[in-house]
């Protein structure tokens, strides 16, 4: 029990402040003023402002956005645009075929974004109602009363040194408490996964499936820009037995978002999501666009796409989950941000009826409505073809067009997902992977990438990626599996030194974190645990 923080109260706290944490907010307010009622809400979000660590592709559909702002275009919500031709690749070494365009990635009536500065524009509409909105401020801990329902979350210290004493600029958390506290962090959320264990919420539900998802904004010749272009690749430069492929999205200003998607379970430890990416860029059907052009941001994100199966309780004592954090995402549609918003919709009614319902500390009318709602039937129908891609990229492809058309997505059976850090396997069953020199024109190196995302840490707080255990990382990661945290790290944050002299260790350069949790997931041992750092602390993406 800590004595030297303040406590402010609200009746709703919102931890995470992408879309589904600001619908949450703005859906809350609109109704509470509607019955006439004050609902004070307060959102924090760990990023330097709103908008500084999101990232998506994105594309997209706008059916959750009309029903929180029907208005939508008046308002001047950044959808600009429309989206266009879609085209659908298989990509070969040196060639490329075009495929059908799946159903669930037709593109029409959607818009191409920047996921950012859609955010950004949903936070002055939630203050606009009232919401109290703190960015740079990280939600460290979560809060209980004695019954053991949760009371809030506190803020983490700031000015601690890097032995997690205080400093001489040392200034406590502050504890918000609330009547109910959501919770969405995005995916692998800090504090959600104590809730999983605290509550039990996983029980029934198949563990949750990841992808890393890295993505650069370039600006392109004029001549090569065709707005509202939507490409999609499967292939090369991945092996058939790994699953993943890329986007290419042409927004307004000559300005092209491209990226690329692994699966985390991928099984060669010697694997670099980060340089496939940039190999990918070198095929001769995707390097004429950027020939010319500029690379302007980096970034990158996990993203949870178990789907269905995979979905946890989402509510407990005093709070509940949403979006991306609980695993809102159509991985065939590659989108989430509809999902998250239209879940956070549902929560904010289920909110309000908890709230009107003293005997009541759980939102159990969300979940209940979840259930009739257009987002469980989306994400039911679509639940089978991720893990299909357990039979390699020709057998998911197959069976995804089976269960599309024949099934139409009510086949009489769900397969089962499963933890992405079992499946890398033994650096002596792999081929090492011979990767290319970066050209420093088209593909680059990860520094240099990071400094694009303009990522910052205050450098003498403490790391705030832990190890359960400092030997493990080079007794089982580095012995067994070849060091794979030096790969699977977008950033660069981990690097083994002392090899040549034989005697490795393990360096974690914190600093250049860009809070894509992916470590955190696909560690083998599970021995890497993300904690957030101070807040403001990360990336600061641009048009993101």
């Amino acid at each position: 029990m800590r004595t030297d923080r303040d406590a402010m109260e609200y009746d709703v706290v919102i931890v995470g402040g992408g879309p589904a944490g600001l619908s949450a907010a703005i859906r809350v307010k609109q109704q509470a003023e509607k019955a006439g009622q004050e609902v004070s809400v307060c959102l924090l979000e760990k990023g330097s402002e709103i908008g500084a660590h999101i990232l998506s592709g994105a594309v997209i559909e706008t059916r959750a956005l009309a029903e929180l702002f029907p208005d939508w275009q008046e308002r001047g919500a950044p959808l600009h645009t429309p989206a266009g031709e879609d085209r659908f690749l298989w990509l070969s070494e040196g060639g490329a075929s075009k495929l059908p365009t799946p159903p669930q990635m037709s593109n029409h009536g959607n818009y191409i974004v920047s996921l950012g500065n859609f955010c950004r524009w949903l936070g002055e509409q939630a203050e606009a109602l009232g919401v109290e909105i703190y960015p740079g401020f990280a939600a460290a801990e979560v809060l209980y009363h004695e019954d053991g329902s949760v009371k809030g979350v506190a803020t983490g210290d700031l000015g601690l040194g890097k032995d997690g004493q205080p400093g001489p600029n040392f200034q406590p958390g502050m504890e918000l408490h609330a009547r109910q506290t959501v919770f969405a962090e995005g995916c692998r959320g800090s504090l959600t996964r104590e809730l999983f264990e605290r509550f039990n919420l996983r029980d029934g539900a198949d563990p949750q499936t990841y992808g890393i998802g890295i993505k650069e904004l370039w600006e392109i010749d004029p001549a090569k820009h065709q707005p509202g272009l939507i490409v999609h690749t499967v292939g090369w430069p991945l092996s058939s037995d790994t699953y993943g492929g890329s986007f290419l999205y042409h927004l307004e200003n000559n300005l092209v978002a491209v990226g690329f998607v692994i699966g985390l379970d991928y099984k060669n430890p010697w694997l670099s999501p980060f340089e496939e990416f940039q190999r990918y860029k070198t095929h001769p059907s995707i390097r004429g666009f950027f020939e010319g052009g500029r690379r302007i941001s980096y970034g990158a994100r996990a993203l949870s796409e178990g789907g269905y199966q995979s979905l946890p309780k989402l509510t407990f004592p005093g709070g509940l989950l949403i979006g991306d954090t609980a695993g809102f995402l159509n991985v065939p549609k590659i989108k989430g941000t509809h999902m998250a918003m239209q879940s956070a919709i549902l929560a904010a009614d289920g909110v309000l009826a908890a709230l009107a319902d003293e005997s009541s500390k759980e939102a159990v009318a969300y979940p209940a409505a979840l259930k009739q709602s257009w987002l469980h039937d989306e994400l039911y129908r679509v639940r089978n073809i991720r893990p299909a891609f357990k039979w390699g990229l020709l057998g998911g492809l197959a069976y995804g067009a089976i269960d599309t058309f024949l099934f139409r997505g009510k086949a009489p059976w769900t397969m089962a997902q499963h933890d992405d850090h079992t499946q890398i396997g033994d650096k002596a069953a792999y081929p090492k992977i011979a990767y290319p020199k970066p050209d420093g024109v088209l593909t680059f190196d990860r520094l240099s990438s990071v400094f694009l995302s303009a990522t910052n840490h205050e450098e003498h707080q403490p790391c705030h990626l832990r190890l359960k255990d400092e030997a493990v990382p080079i007794s089982v990661n580095y012995a067994k599996y070849g060091a794979p945290e030096t790969r699977y790290c977008p950033a660069g944050v981990y690097e083994i030194l002392g090899e040549e002299e034989g005697n490795p260790r393990l360096q974690i350069n914190g600093q250049n974190c860009l809070h894509c949790k992916t470590c955190d997931i696909k560690d083998p041992t599970q021995n890497i645990v993300w904690t957030v750092p101070e807040g403001g602390g990360g990336p600061n993406y641009p048009n993101m």
